[in-house]
C-alpha cells in the first residue's frame, strides 16, 4: 500500500468513527424536532446505514463488502434499538431495523454503479 492509500484508508476509518458517534448520539438523545413526515425517520435510518455501509467498506478495502461487514452493521442497528428500548423517551422499532437493512442492501446492490465512478473506483485498484 502506498502513502496515498494509507491516508485514504485512515480518512475513511476516522469518518466511520465520527459517523458512528454522531448516529449514536442522535439515536440515544431525546428528539427535539418533530418529524416532517411520518416516514422521514425511516428514510433517515436507511440513509444512515447506506452511509455506514459505504464507510465500513471503504475503511477496510482489503475485503469486499461481505457478510461480515453486513453483520457488524446489523449488530450495531440491533444494539441501537436495544438501548432505545430501555430509554423512556425512545422506542424499539422493527421498522427501524428494516430501514437499516434496506440502507445496507441499497449500498450492496449499488456497488456495480459505485465501481464505475471515477474517484470511488480507486478503492478497488490495489
Amino acid at each position: 500500500m502506498n502513502k496515498t492509500s494509507v491516508f485514504i484508508t485512515w480518512f475513511f476509518r476516522t469518518t466511520l468513527i465520527v459517523a458512528l458517534i454522531a448516529i449514536s448520539y442522535l439515536a440515544f438523545t431525546p428528539t427535539i424536532y418533530p418529524l416532517v413526515v411520518d416516514h422521514s425517520d425511516k428514510i433517515n435510518h436507511a440513509f444512515a446505514f447506506f452511509v455506514l455501509a459505504f464507510l465500513i467498506d471503504f475503511s477496510f478495502p482489503s475485503t469486499e463488502f461481505n457478510l461480515n461487514k453486513f453483520l457488524i452493521l446489523l449488530f450495531y442497528g440491533v444494539m441501537i434499538e436495544g438501548v432505545q428500548y430501555n430509554l423512556p423517551y425512545r422506542d424499539f422499532s422493527l421498522l427501524d431495523l428494516g430501514a437499516n437493512l434496506l440502507g445496507m442492501l441499497i449500498y450492496w446492490f449499488s456497488l456495480p454503479v459505485i465501481r464505475l465512478m471515477p474517484i470511488l473506483n480507486l478503492r478497488w485498484e490495489d
